[in-house]
């Protein structure tokens, strides 16, 4: 069983709600960028996401562009992510590893090399932000064939006909996009999300988990009332920007959002 289904699995099993983490590899410098995932896993998260750097990230807002600035100063490419995910895998073999990005990196190396180094190196699920499912039927047999989840988002514009057709190709859970905009943009209302997963959850039985505007502990619970997961980007790499000058205090200040938000999730009544 890929390591993504068996983690919502259990989280299942135990009536709680994935934390999902993102961070940029390779920000602000490579070198810490596997220690923060393991800082990450330790502060309670339950799947890791890895931003891929990219000079024309067009979903993500100023935050994740800049990250990905940082990184790409440094000439981080794909293959120092697998190199990274294959250093984390040496002390944690459990932890789900999803790559998020964009398909340009991945069309350079090639589709079935791509899938490749990213199972060797121990990589569970890929989200190819620019990839819808209309244009996946050779990539996501690619991935399959290796054991790969095909990631997929949902926007709240997205039609119910354009969302059944995603669903049917999604795999491990699907990443719905609580707000019109740009990662990082406004504050969600939780409300509205709550509308939009409804008649989802009458297409799929893939875990539903909600990104762009979870901002701190009482969002992300808000968040997990109606939702199978929530997923953080934005908050956590703006504390990296924030400690760039001194990235040995990142890991700290990442484990201290991430706590309180875990903290907040687990408080809610089970599933």
């Amino acid at each position: 069983m890929n390591r993504i289904d068996q983690r919502f699995a259990e989280l299942k099993a135990q009536g709680r709600r994935a934390l999902i983490p993102y961070i940029t590899a390779g920000d602000p410098t490579p070198q810490y960028t596997v220690g923060f995932l393991h800082a990450l896993v330790a502060a309670g998260a339950d799947v890791l996401e890895l931003g891929v750097p990219f000079s024309d990230p067009m979903a993500d807002g100023p935050v994740i562009q800049k990250a990905c600035e940082r990184a790409l100063r440094h000439n981080v490419r794909l293959s120092h992510l697998f190199e990274m995910v294959r250093e984390f895998r040496q002390t944690d073999r459990d932890t789900p590893v999803v790559l998020m990005g964009y398909l340009n990196p991945v069309e350079r190396i090639g589709l079935e090399a791509f899938a490749d180094q990213a199972a060797d190196a121990g990589i569970d699920g890929v989200l190819t932000v620019d990839m819808p499912p209309e244009e996946a039927d050779e990539f996501g047999p690619i991935l399959k064939a290796r054991g790969l989840a095909s990631i997929f988002l949902v926007a709240p514009t997205t039609s119910r006909e354009r969302a059944a057709t995603i669903c049917a190709h999604g795999e491990g859970y699907l990443y719905y996009v609580a707000l019109k905009g740009v990662t990082g943009a406004a504050t969600l209302n939780a409300d509205d999300v709550a509308s939009h997963l409804a008649p989802l959850r009458e297409l799929t039985d893939l875990p539903l988990c909600v990104g762009f505007g979870i901002r701190d502990g009482a969002s992300a619970a808000e968040v997990g009332k109606v939702a199978d997961g929530v997923i953080v980007g934005s908050a956590l790499v703006g504390r990296i920007a924030e400690h760039a000058e001194h990235p040995e205090t990142i890991a700290g200040e990442l484990s201290a959002v991430l706590a309180e938000m875990r903290q907040a999730l687990d408080a809610l009544p089970p599933r």
